[in-house]
């Protein structure tokens, strides 16, 4: 088994369901911790500033600073920031993209747009998809943080963000550019903040469609742990494995 300087931890189904934390991912970041290994968190949850993903981690007595995550909504800020630095953006989700936006120094505005940018909003509503809908057809870009259907949580799978995104993309007949997992951009982000090379770094997560195919498609070794999503069964008739699966984080050996 090969040796990692760097880890890129899911938190949705790999650290914690929901509010439940799973005791194997605390044990997994303390020994990261004795050995001085560096690890980022990474999440398609567009909803949070990593702040608060930070404050969340340490209640569950797991060691994480607000540097130490990386968010949809932060890669994606950073990606229309790099494409079209001070664009005017209409966003149509939570605190967490909100906030990201805005750091990158980004004009929030439902006036003529360069650009749509969606994440999951828990408080949609028709007005907010038509005025995304009509940027859209009026030539604004579209752009999501994050295509997942469902999302884990304590109580079972919730609609994810792209179940949201889905009714804009429907009605304009535009597919958005997606920059969460399983893109590579979201995870080529990563490696920059972390500092380590694609091949010394491990990608660990629980759904095979969005962190493992990340891995994947960054060139990044892959670790599938079924605390999630996905199952045993379900890897049968997929093509690409992960290049480790194990049923616990209890189980990896470093």
């Amino acid at each position: 088994m090969t040796m990692y300087s760097g880890y890129l931890i899911d938190l949705d189904g790999t650290v914690y369901n929901g509010t439940e934390k799973i005791p194997a991912a605390v044990e997994f970041v303390k020994v990261l911790n004795e050995k001085k290994i560096p690890y980022l968190f990474l999440t398609n949850n567009s909803t949070k500033h990593p702040r608060d993903v930070a404050e969340k981690l340490r209640a569950m007595d797991i060691a994480a600073t607000e540097n130490q995550v990386l968010t949809t909504s932060m890669a994606t800020a950073k990606y229309v920031s790099e494409q079209h630095p001070g664009a005017k953006v209409y966003p149509i989700g939570e605190e967490g993209l909100i906030m990201a936006l805005e750091a990158e120094g980004l004009v929030l505005t439902d006036d003529d747009p360069d650009y749509v940018v969606m994440g999951l909003d828990r408080e949609i509503t028709y007005e907010k998809l038509s005025i995304g809908a009509l940027s859209i057809r009026n030539g604004a870009k579209f752009i999501a943080t994050n295509g997942d259907i469902k999302l884990p949580s304590e109580r079972g799978f919730l609609p994810g963000a792209g179940s949201v995104i889905s009714v804009l993309s429907v009605t304009t007949e535009v597919e958005p550019k997606f920059i969460g997992k399983p893109e590579p951009i979201m995870v080529e982000q990563a490696l920059e903040v972390l500092g380590t090379d694609k091949a010394e770094t491990l990608m660990i997560g629980d759904n095979y469609y969005t962190d493992i195919l990340a891995g994947i498609n960054a060139g990044v070794d892959s670790l599938l742990v079924f605390t999630g999503v996905t199952k045993l069964a379900d890897l049968q008739a997929i093509d690409k494995q992960p290049t480790y699966t194990i049923q616990s984080l209890a189980d990896w050996k470093f």
